[in-house]
């Protein structure tokens, strides 16, 4: 009994399909198309959300982590693989909202008695005109596309862009926007994107340039400063962040007022300003404990790639020491 009413409930919808569709062919078609493109729109969307859902839950059962930002003390592999997912899971539906919208509004327009094929030549001909004007548009397009499949940058990076320094919010088709130490939100252009600086793929450095009297004793400078970082190095709370021993590079340079050198440490990428922080802030209380009073320094001028770096992180807050 319940088959045989099934099977009636089904023969009343499909009658009254029937019945729409002879009572006005067209309407039942472009009705049919608009519909079947939402269905098919949330289908794909759906698909895209879960494959990057599932890329990322297996990220973490491997890791042992229940939230993203806890895989910072996983191999940096793993970030890379959650980051870059999720970039390409953006970037993928917005191409194909547009794919699905481009096909039905063609199909839709044959549907209303339109010529599609002269709508296409039509197309052709006034996209060849328009396309000194619209060539910003495409360059956008394929810049944002070429920088997603070759992971120049992702969502969580964080970047310089030239004019816009900070962490990477979205990646779209044709805008990038990017949020900056002081909450600006930045909406750049792909196609005005002439170089990408990342700071956060495989690692970053710790470079800390620190001035000494010039009457100081250079060895037990360099022993305080290597002492310090190989302790922070130790330390448990941040052993993780930290990649390789520290080392002294030595003396950068030579003035009048104090000799400068330098330390460097090797560390988890986004974890550089953090750490250097920390570094700092212990340096500063071995010298205080050795007696070693740090000169005051009038100017310091940085030559080559040093000035150009640090010009460009300190215009956006971003500390350069």
């Amino acid at each position: 009994m319940f088959r045989a009413a099934e099977a009636t409930m089904w023969d009343s919808i499909g009658g009254w399909f029937v019945a729409m569709y002879e009572s006005n062919p067209t309407l039942f078609r472009v009705v049919t198309l608009v519909v079947g493109a939402a269905v098919l729109r949330w289908v794909l969307s759906f698909l895209i959300r879960r494959v990057v859902r599932g890329i990322v839950a297996g990220v973490k059962r491997t890791q042992n982590v229940e939230h993203t930002v806890e895989i910072n003390s996983s191999p940096l592999l793993a970030v890379r693989v959650v980051q870059r997912t999720r970039t390409m899971g953006n970037v993928l539906n917005n191409l194909m909202t547009w794919s699905v919208v481009l096909v039905t509004s063609m199909l839709l327009l044959g549907e209303l008695g339109f010529e599609v094929s002269g709508l296409i030549a039509s197309a052709g001909i006034l996209g060849a005109a328009l396309g000194f004007g619209a060539q910003n548009v495409i360059k956008d397009l394929l810049n944002g596309l070429f920088m997603v499949f070759e992971d120049q940058l992702g969502v969580g990076d964080v970047v310089d862009l030239g004019e816009a320094t900070g962490v990477v919010e979205e990646v779209g088709v044709r805008v990038t926007k990017v949020r900056d130490v002081n909450g600006t939100l930045w909406f750049v252009r792909n196609g005005e994107i002439l170089r990408v600086g990342n700071m956060s793929q495989g690692w970053a450095r710790v470079v800390l340039d620190l001035p000494a009297p010039y009457n100081t004793d250079i060895d037990a400078v360099e022993e305080t400063m290597l002492t310090v970082a190989k302790d922070l190095a130790d330390d448990p709370d941040w052993r993780r962040k930290i990649l390789e021993d520290p080392e002294i590079w030595g003396i950068e340079s030579i003035s009048a007022e104090a000799l400068v050198i330098r330390l460097v440490l090797k560390v988890r990428s986004s974890e550089q300003w953090d750490v250097a922080r920390e570094l700092r802030k212990r340096l500063k209380a071995a010298l205080d404990e050795k007696g070693i009073v740090l000169p005051t320094l009038n100017r310091v001028v940085f030559d080559g790639i040093d000035s150009l770096v640090r010009t460009e992180l300190s215009k956006n807050g971003i500390p350069t020491e």
